[in-house]
């Protein structure tokens, strides 16, 4: 594999280590606090309109301009305990690097994804948002409350939980380099998620 293809985080998942877990569970741990909290008005409302960009172009199936709000070098995780806990000890949900997200984006667009034929409808609402500041200046936690409305074939579900975003300034840009969704019922039998939270 050339050195080009193992720096390449469509290509290789060459990030994901021993380290990248490390340093996910501690920046998911502990980040919810009140002395913690942003209280800049325009700084929050930044973050909650990215938060809620998200959101649009996920129902939107704006997939390519849904993978440009993260980082090259990203994490996606669906914990399926109610606490989160260590990925690498615990089943997941999803858990996916940005060579992964690239993948699903793909086969959706294939027309053989049969769980996604046709297309599920979905509309996101999204609450409660709120920003923590971190230990490094670029970086801010963002918290949101999220309910799902998904419709496909006869049937409307709905997915709820709230979310965690890690997110970086970088120049004039935001970019996500983590998100957590936790579901409420995430330990129970909740089918196929087949797609994006």
């Amino acid at each position: 594999m050339s050195i080009q293809a193992q720096s390449d985080p469509s290509k290789s998942s060459y990030y994901v280590s021993d380290a990248l877990y490390r340093e996910l569970i501690a920046n998911f741990s502990d980040w919810q606090r009140d002395d913690r909290v942003v209280t800049d008005v325009a700084e929050r409302d930044r973050f909650r309109m990215l938060i809620e960009r998200e959101a649009r172009l996920l129902d939107q199936l704006r997939y390519e301009d849904w993978i440009a709000l993260y980082a090259p070098e990203c994490i996606y995780w669906v914990p399926s305990t109610p606490n989160a806990g260590d990925p690498r000890r615990e089943i997941a949900v999803m858990f996916d690097d940005r060579r992964r997200l690239e993948d699903r984006i793909y086969r959706l667009r294939t027309g053989f994804a049969w769980s996604q034929a046709p297309a599920s409808r979905t509309v996101r609402l999204i609450s409660n948002v709120e920003v923590f500041a971190t230990d490094r200046d670029a970086v801010r936690m963002v918290r949101s409350n999220f309910l799902i409305s998904e419709f496909w074939g006869d049937e409307t579900r709905i997915l709820t939980g709230w979310a965690g975003h890690r997110v970086m300034q970088n120049g004039d840009r935001c970019e996500i380099q983590a998100k957590q969704v936790n579901l409420i019922d995430c330990d129970q039998c909740i089918r196929n998620p087949s797609i994006f939270l």
